[in-house]
């Protein structure tokens, strides 16, 4: 029996990794990866590496074994057909008949088409009879934290998003969520409506990285077709910039609000707050 993470190497599956040796072998964790190099480091602490590919379900005979518990990391590849790729996923644990499917999606709230892959992997999870764990993550400190540098340069933090707040955590706080499942028992078949614990707005964002850098930084709130037009000047693709500018739109309608303490509950602590985030981040 194996606890398996798909997406091993990426950004939130290599914090699941990283918290799940520290709590169980590592000969009990799969590192689900494209490539055996970038997950060279976790094979020599005795991960076992199963290289295999969303795109290609063929590449997933075998990685499954009876009993497993798996966590499937959504994929990020938007114009792949996300859905159909995270089905590969599901049909292969179902064939091997694993104990628990969880599945990092979005809030049950949130209406953009963000969502739309999500809530189509989850239909295709419920009908496959596995047992489920739907993880739905709200939105990550790092979405914002991540890329400063704009933001520093121009001294003002630009979003279509109002007044609406973001009950956004860490991707640590996250993956903690992930662990005390996969580690964790009477987790069949339940639904998680993961946030931090306190939402904020883009003028508090703005103040706390102008209290911190010492700089006036500004909120400027501009109108989801503007922000669109801003993003694909940044060189996005204009329907991946107009599907970001929909979250924008559903942040302001208070979407991504996620109140229910779900988070903080399964990790057992409070959640990062945001001021930590940004303070890790302007240490670079």
């Amino acid at each position: 029996m194996s606890i398996v993470v798909t997406g091993a190497t990426g950004k939130l599956g290599r914090h699941v990794v990283e918290q799940l040796l520290e709590k169980v072998p590592a000969e009990q964790v799969t590192a689900v990866v494209r490539s055996a190099e970038k997950a060279a480091d976790l094979a020599a602490r005795g991960v076992r590496i199963a290289v295999a590919d969303y795109n290609a379900p063929e590449s997933l005979d075998g990685v499954f074994a009876a009993g497993d518990k798996v966590l499937l990391i959504s994929g990020n590849e938007f114009d792949k057909g996300r859905v159909r790729q995270h089905e590969a996923v599901i049909d292969a644990a179902k064939a091997a008949g694993v104990a628990l499917l969880a599945y990092t999606s979005a809030p049950g709230s949130l209406s953009a088409a963000l969502a739309d892959d999500h809530r189509g992997t989850e239909e295709v999870l419920l009908g496959s009879g596995l047992p489920y764990t739907l993880l739905r993550n709200g939105w990550y400190h790092e979405n914002y934290t991540e890329n400063l540098a704009p933001v520093l340069e121009h001294h003002a933090v630009v979003a279509a998003a109002g007044e609406g707040r973001v009950s956004s955590a860490s991707r640590a706080d996250y993956a903690a969520a992930a662990v005390a499942v996969l580690t964790g028992e009477g987790h069949e078949n339940t639904t998680y409506e993961l946030g931090g614990d306190e939402a904020w707005s883009f003028a508090e964002y703005a103040a706390e990285l102008s209290r911190q850098t010492g700089e006036e930084i500004s909120y400027r709130p501009v109108t989801t077709e503007a922000l669109t037009g801003l993003l694909t000047g940044a060189g996005l693709p204009e329907p991946l910039a107009a599907v970001f500018a929909g979250v924008d739109a559903s942040i302001e309608k208070g979407e991504l609000v996620v109140d229910s303490g779900d988070l903080a509950r399964l990790i057992g602590r409070p959640t990062t707050p945001l001021a930590e985030a940004v303070a890790a981040a302007l240490k670079g």
